[in-house]
């Protein structure tokens, strides 16, 4: 690996999107309607058990689910378009070798996440009022982590995929169980035991255990969480760079 050739590949995917303002729209702003739209409907929605607004613990845990998933559609159909192009081929016909080309990806689109998940807890929590017990730089930890896991399985994704369609097709293999079995709905240890030991093997089950933790002003135990969540990230990194072909076909 060089580090010259991976900032190089940053710094070109950071142009090229700097030019495409939807893409940009679409991961910075987006997220921000969404949770608006969740405020709007439950803002104002008492929950009999706490006395609290529906929108705080269901505001908490869905942030946990927007910025993976739509960093995951983004990146994994980006870095598809740069091969079906022949971008991709280009650049390995160059000295640049698979881990540069992934790792400059995840670095440019990690910048995003980053920014994302800064952008969409500070905005929840200082204008639309969320109330979360813990520190707000946990939760933002945990939000920027979860951004750059869904950028970490797009690339992922995107080197297993041939075509667009099928990165697409593995979105509802990968996200969709997490979404159902992750503990945004029950608690995970209220589940039959099957399902709780498959969601002990989705990333997304630590996040939602991790903001539960913040919720319940519980900070110093997120700690667990945040390195497997790391540990999803590298495992997910060092797949998609292994598993990168050289052709597109």
């Amino acid at each position: 690996m060089n580090a010259r050739l991976t900032v190089a590949t940053a710094k070109r995917v950071l142009l090229q999107l700097r030019a495409d303002k939807r893409t940009i729209a679409m991961m910075l702003v987006l997220p921000l309607v969404l949770l608006t739209l969740l405020w709007w409907l439950f803002g104002d929605t008492i929950d009999p058990t706490t006395q609290a607004p529906m929108f705080d613990p269901l505001g908490a845990r869905l942030m946990g689910l927007f910025p993976m998933l739509l960093m995951f559609i983004i990146t994994s159909v980006a870095t598809l378009r740069e091969r079906t192009s022949g971008t991709m081929e280009r650049l390995m016909a160059s000295p640049m070798r698979r881990g540069d080309v992934v790792l400059g990806y995840a670095l440019a689109f990690g910048l995003v996440a980053v920014v994302q998940g800064t952008l969409l807890v500070l905005y929840s929590v200082y204008v639309l009022s969320l109330d979360v017990a813990g520190p707000v730089w946990a939760l933002v930890l945990i939000i920027v982590l979860d951004a750059l896991l869904g950028t970490a399985l797009g690339l992922a994704a995107s080197s297993l995929a041939r075509t667009e369609f099928q990165a697409v097709q593995m979105m509802p293999v990968v996200l969709l169980p997490q979404l159902l079995i992750a503990g945004l709905f029950m608690a995970r240890e209220d589940m039959p035991t099957v399902l709780y030991w498959i969601s002990t093997v989705l990333p997304l089950s630590y996040a939602i255990d991790a903001i539960n933790d913040i919720l319940a002003n519980d900070a110093s135990a997120i700690w667990p969480e945040v390195l497997i969540l790391l540990g999803f990230i590298a495992g997910s990194l060092i797949l998609g760079v292994t598993t990168l072909r050289r052709r597109t076909a």
